[in-house]
């Protein structure tokens, strides 16, 4: 029997603008999620609620990530839930600067002042293959009507450029296009409005999720291809639903920086655990 059969599940919820998490710190006892779990877990109803959730594991860093869709699938990134657990990490040992790895690489994350987080999400995949894409085409405008711009950070992206973001009627959108046939691994999908040389609105479905509040990686490959369509310079502030991030792509990597938020800790029961099969 394991630990959390025993004695339950201790975690942490937490969000980076409305982006929220379900975060398990399993640096002294593994933790085992299985597709179910995490579904059962992200049930806004029966369960916790997330959009993500995050183990922070022991690493070659200062901790190594994992990450899983509400709908149970895995993601190699999500910078928000990135920015969240290096904010408790630096709270916990009183480091301004640590190296964490992930699925995606190697992050680097440091205290940017006045309780923002900053994570550098590495450099883009701009190539068809890395994103991945179907087959081979330039990724900068898909032929796909709207001609949207696809990008790779660690997670395959879909955007956008429209002339109103709050017109776009994203449950529908976003659902047609996470699963389209250019996108093996399906994408998340962004609605983007340019504002100005540095400030973009923009709107997030996040695949294996839905609609959410804000999404990091999100809002690094919007960044990113605006920058690439000589749409913006390289550093914007990205209006979500849920706030502000300010992004810069910078030599070595997409730098975000946000607010992050840990609402509470609690403790999922033996018998709920025990429910999820």
């Amino acid at each position: 029997m394991t630990q959390q059969q025993n004695t339950g599940l201790t975690f942490m919820k937490m969000h980076g603008l409305g982006n929220d998490f379900v975060v398990v710190d399993a640096r002294t006892h593994p933790v085992a999620v299985s597709p179910a779990m995490a579904q059962g877990i992200a049930h806004r109803h029966f369960g916790v609620g997330f959009d993500q959730l995050a183990l922070i594991e022991p690493g070659s860093g200062d901790a190594h990530l994992v990450f899983l869709n509400a709908d149970g699938s895995t993601s190699a990134a999500c910078g928000n839930a990135t920015r969240c657990i290096a904010r408790y990490l630096m709270d916990e040992t009183g480091k301004t600067e640590l190296h964490l790895t992930t699925d995606r690489g190697d992050l680097y994350a440091r205290d940017a002042g006045n309780g923002l987080t900053s994570v550098n999400m590495g450099a883009p995949q701009l190539l068809w293959h890395e994103i991945p894409l179907a087959e081979e085409m330039d990724t900068l405008e898909l032929p796909i009507e709207g001609g949207p711009t696809a990008t790779g950070m660690g997670n395959p992206h879909c955007t956008f450029f429209v002339a109103d973001a709050e017109a776009i009627h994203l449950a529908e959108f976003g659902a047609r296009y996470e699963h389209h046939p250019l996108y093996p691994q399906r994408t998340n999908v962004q609605v983007a409005q340019v504002i100005g040389p540095d400030r973009i609105r923009m709107r997030v479905w996040e695949r294996g999720v839905g609609i959410t509040l804000a999404s990091g990686s999100s809002s690094c490959a919007t960044a990113v291809a605006a920058a690439r369509r000589g749409l913006t310079g390289r550093k914007v502030q990205i209006d979500l639903d849920g706030g502000t991030l300010w992004i810069d792509w910078r030599e070595d990597g997409v730098w975000m920086t946000g607010p992050t938020m840990h609402v509470f800790s609690a403790t999922l029961t033996p018998e709920f655990l025990a429910s999820l099969g």
